[in-house]
């Protein structure tokens, strides 16, 4: 990150607790660019589009997730255990907490939530690293309180490792996967792979995939015909697409990209969390920042956040793209 950047984080107070955005003049601050490698980009983002600074001074920021009602995104900060929420309006507020932990240790690493979903009820659905579980938050999302109901804990009797993402499709089923980021050393791992599972409606824990060594990310095609799964392996940075049938189990799979050669002292992050555009476009974070990949796995270009990339997502309409990178939130518009 260019020197004059951290300058002005510093002058403004902007590294020390999380606060709104502050500006001189209103002048927006920026950071970043955009890599094109391919003008199919530049349907999705104009060429004039800058990645804003709404937000920073987190500890590991990620989950972002639109809130249409309240014309809000809430986010999680993964070791402090907390949500937080930014609006245009009113900047940051503190959203909930606790998040993912309910106990009382206080040296856990990752405690708190990390991805978050709404379900079709509108419910806050939360993958929560210290409770290893997905659960559900029992208050309306205008009056969050630490209530929740845990919709899965385990498979076959044995405790997931830490759910770390998730999302719906149009049937009401929820894929997530459970990497082991969430665990402390004297957590006991009861199951002996990282699994990519489908919960249904009725409660049943369905196992899709066990051959990752790092599943993370996940999202499905607009058709629902297509699950796309990030591994965070350094050793395997890679992006898979899974075939999936008309009950949602998986038929078939394939490396969609390989990212492991673009890692560099320049170009920090790996495969984590990822976004379906309607066009079905990719947006998935990994090395430099978000990457934009066809559905045939061909790399447009790249949103160059100049931080570890944690998540993304998109409001309503996709407009904007919002971006968790690491102490920061940013924001990038959209054609």
């Amino acid at each position: 990150m260019k020197n004059s950047f951290w300058f002005i984080l510093f002058a403004f107070g902007a590294c020390s607790t999380p606060k709104s955005q502050e500006s001189v003049e209103q002048e927006v601050m920026t950071i970043g660019s955009v890599e094109r490698l391919d003008a199919v980009i530049n349907a999705l983002i104009s060429e004039d589009a800058q990645i804003e600074v709404l937000a920073s001074g987190f500890e590991w920021a990620e989950g972002p997730l639109w809130l249409e009602e309240q014309q809000a995104l809430i986010f999680t900060d993964v070791p402090t255990n907390k949500i937080w929420k930014w609006t245009e309006k009113d900047s940051l507020a503190l959203y909930l907490t606790p998040s993912g932990y309910l106990g009382d240790r206080t040296d856990k690493r990752e405690p708190g939530a990390n991805g978050l979903a709404l379900d079709s009820e509108g419910n806050l659905i939360l993958c929560q690293h210290g409770e290893r579980q997905v659960g559900k938050m029992l208050s309306p999302l205008i009056t969050p309180k630490p209530e929740f109901e845990a919709l899965a804990t385990g498979f076959e009797g044995k405790r997931f490792n830490s759910p770390n993402d998730l999302v719906y499709n149009s049937k009401g089923q929820l894929f997530f996967t459970d990497p082991p980021y969430g665990m402390d050393p004297w957590d006991e791992k009861k199951l002996d792979f990282q699994g990519v599972y489908r919960l249904d409606s009725d409660g049943k824990v369905n196992l899709l995939v066990d051959s990752l060594s790092r599943p993370n990310g996940i999202g499905l095609s607009p058709d629902q015909k297509t699950l796309y799964i990030a591994q965070s392996d350094p050793e395997k940075a890679k992006y898979y697409a899974f075939d999936l049938d008309e009950q949602g189990n998986v038929v078939s799979g394939r490396v969609l990209f390989d990212a492991t050669s673009l890692q560099s002292e320049t170009r920090k992050g790996l495969p984590d969390g990822l976004k379906v555009h309607s066009s079905g476009m990719i947006f998935a974070t990994g090395p430099g920042g978000v990457l934009v990949l066809s559905p045939e796995g061909k790399h447009i270009g790249t949103i160059l956040t100049e931080n570890g990339t944690a998540n993304c997502g998109f409001d309503l309409g996709e407009k904007n793209l919002y971006m968790t990178a690491d102490s920061f939130l940013l924001r990038i518009k959209l054609n």
